[in-house]
């Protein structure tokens, strides 16, 4: 079983059944032996385009949320002391506050990313798209 954490775009691409995933990171996504993983980063990140209006959503963050959980089996990852002290040990590659939060995540939860952000790379992160 491999832990997956999954980006922001990931997730919201995931559950569209977009052809932005590519068929590696959508295999994988699909293989129910994987533990996926939707930081609670992603969800306040989500939040914040909504109230700025640069993300509408089918239905409901909530319900978006369950039936991700129900359908696919996603996990919500907490954010945790050890998450955030890991912050300052990062190189600063990435300005993203959402971007850095998630990468200390996989680090510390020794979890693959699943983004497209080459910039993510950069870090000592398996990064899979």
């Amino acid at each position: 079983m491999n832990k997956l954490l999954l980006d922001t775009h990931t997730f919201l691409w995931m559950d569209l059944e977009s052809n932005q995933l590519l068929s590696r990171a959508k295999s994988l996504l699909q293989e129910r032996s994987n533990r996926l993983l939707v930081s609670v980063v992603s969800i306040w990140e989500i939040v914040i385009k909504l109230q700025l209006g640069k993300l509408k959503l089918q239905y409901s963050l909530t319900e978006l949320i369950e039936s991700q959980k129900q359908i696919n089996h996603i996990d919500i990852l907490p954010i945790t002391l050890d998450h955030v002290l890991a912050l300052p040990k990062l190189p600063n590659h990435h300005k993203d506050p959402f971007d850095r939060l998630l990468i200390a995540q996989a680090i510390v939860e020794q979890a693959a990313l699943i983004s497209n952000d080459a910039l993510l790379a950069k870090y000592s992160v398996e990064v899979i798209w």
